[in-house]
């Protein structure tokens, strides 16, 4: 098998068939398959998924794990990678959506050529509930990357990436536990060759209020973040790190700013009424 695509889903009954259109629509020169892993979701996931295995011209393709109890995000990520059994693994969760039919094709080619690159991944469009925006998530980035640039800040959308799969033999054991997964799986795979960045828009990724980043607020994503950061830094050398380090002082910086500004103003609120008191 040249490809897997590994697909988690969980409540995304509102977007899942946007997303499996998007896969099952690539035209390509190699095999694929779609892993899809349903974490027990209580909506109608299930019934989607079985539909487009015994109706879709090319149902054939996906490989459904549909768990009996809910795993939790990571350890449903966690055993739909270890059923890809691809020589390369792509990544779409169930409610981003791919929007060029060629984009597996032209990954594919790319990392065929050049085995010293590790990942690809390309520009996306934001998807805010149906209003299509330009990306101004991820930082502008250079067309080749490294691991060392990678650890200064994500700049990846995780349904833009193909990478190739068995780099390294299992996840570390945090992996299971870690709150952001994908970044902490392109920080792994980096150890391994380049970045390369395809100047193309080839998917949209979607934020809504029920996905588990969007849905916190900035202060708690800050913590978190933070933190997560701390915990990975054993899995990389002394070099690396040095990045990883600059990037937690520069969030907890920013984060003790806005901390800052945010009591200046409280304050400021209540001098004024003690003032109107007098």
């Amino acid at each position: 098998m040249t490809l897997s695509i590994c697909m988690i889903t969980y409540n995304h009954k509102d977007y899942l068939k946007q997303a499996i259109d998007g896969v099952l629509m690539q035209k390509t020169d190699f095999d694929y398959e779609l892993v899809i892993a349903n974490d027990n979701s209580p909506d109608n996931t299930d019934e989607i998924i079985q539909t487009y295995i015994k109706s879709h011209p090319n149902g054939h393709k996906i490989k459904y794990l549909n768990n009996k109890i809910n795993l939790g995000m990571m350890p449903n990520f966690i055993n739909a990678f270890k059923n890809c059994s691809g020589k390369y693994i792509a990544l779409c969760e169930g409610d981003d959506y791919w929007t060029d039919e060629y984009k597996l094709q032209k990954q594919i080619d790319f990392l065929e050529k050049n085995k010293d690159f590790s990942i690809c991944f390309h520009k996306v469009k934001i998807d805010n509930n149906d209003v299509i925006l330009d990306d101004d998530i991820t930082k502008r980035t250079k067309q080749v990357t490294t691991i060392k640039d990678l650890a200064k800040g994500n700049y990846m959308h995780t349904c833009s990436v193909v990478f190739r799969n068995n780099l390294f033999d299992k996840f570390p054991e945090y992996f299971a536990n870690a709150p952001v997964g994908d970044y902490f799986l392109h920080m792994l795979n980096a150890r391994y060759g380049k970045i390369y960045c395809i100047e193309e828009v080839m998917a949209n990724y979607r934020v809504h209020d029920t996905s588990y980043w969007s849905s916190k607020k900035q202060e708690e994503r800050t913590r978190i973040w933070i933190e997560f950061l701390e915990k990975i830094k054993p899995n990389f050398n002394y070099k690396v790190n040095i990045y990883l380090q600059d990037q937690i002082q520069k969030t907890n910086g920013t984060y003790k700013k806005k901390t800052l500004i945010k009591k200046i103003k409280i304050n400021s609120l209540i001098f004024i009424k003690d003032i109107l008191k007098l």
